[in-house]
């Protein structure tokens, strides 16, 4: 045998062993890929997520959280910049009629004690005597789009002072008595149909604000009037309309797209 005959052999059986090879670690990976799929599908669900899904998820918010500060800001942008039509995006628990005449918001200072709850109703005219702030900023939903977006309203942490809200004591809330601080503030519509769960740092945060002005004028029905939620640090599933009652409780409120497996953080 030659020695360019034996250099061609060994080259064919070095294809052939590598191309056995291959196939062998491909019908591997897709068995793999395949008995992963039927394990996951097996699993109890939790809170509307697969098992191991919501274990991911869980720990995406302790990493989140872990890095939130009060101090970081999201950008803000001149008015020019802001769509003249913010997008309409979903109408949960504002298909009901309400009249913005006589709308009030009930808030109820402890949860954790409904026997003897203490429960605060808030008119529109107290909220607009309230120090007026605006912020514009680009609100981002988890279905990918994003538009910069204009608002105003009071900020959370000034109505929370002003109502000394936020605290089991009744104090006015101070962040470095974090004992005395609920770990939770809950929002639902006035027919309790849709409902969000926020930790209290995140809706304390300078830029969140209880909204009643959408680009200078009164906030339009579709947008959640007479009062919403904006809080640029979260996406906007976060974003509740229409508020109707707003509590505070050291237990995590019940959260609408949580229960459908989502993250219960939902931070930026």
């Amino acid at each position: 045998m030659t020695e360019e005959n034996f250099s061609e052999e060994n080259f064919k059986k070095t294809v052939r062993r590598k191309t056995i090879r291959s196939i062998l670690w491909f019908i591997l990976f897709i068995g793999a890929l395949v008995f992963g799929w039927k394990w996951l599908n097996r699993q109890p669900m939790d809170a509307g997520a697969l098992k191991p899904l919501r274990t991911v998820l869980s720990a995406n918010e302790k990493l989140f959280s872990a890095f939130y500060s009060d101090s970081r800001l999201e950008p803000e942008y001149p008015i020019s910049s802001a769509v003249r039509y913010p997008k309409v995006n979903g109408n949960y628990g504002m298909k009901s009629a309400l009249d913005t005449a006589t709308w009030k918001l009930l808030v109820v200072r402890n949860a954790d004690v409904p026997a003897t709850a203490d429960t605060l109703v808030v008119s529109m005219d107290e909220i607009r005597s309230l120090p007026r702030t605006e912020v514009i900023f680009n609100f981002k939903c988890i279905e990918g789009w994003s538009q910069i977006t204009r608002w105003a309203g009071v900020k959370f942490s000034d109505f929370a002072e002003h109502y000394r809200l936020g605290t089991k004591s009744g104090n006015a809330p101070d962040k470095n008595k974090k004992d005395d601080l609920f770990k939770y503030a809950g929002l639902r519509t006035p027919d309790g149909l849709y409902y969000v769960g926020v930790d209290l740092a995140s809706i304390m945060h300078p830029q969140t604000i209880l909204c009643y002005e959408m680009n200078g004028k009164p906030l339009p029905m579709n947008q959640g009037a007479p009062l919403r939620l904006i809080i640029p640090v979260k996406y906007g599933v976060k974003h509740l309309k229409r508020i109707g009652t707003l509590f505070f409780s050291d237990a995590q409120p019940p959260d609408f797209w949580y229960e459908r497996g989502y993250d219960y953080y939902a931070g930026l």
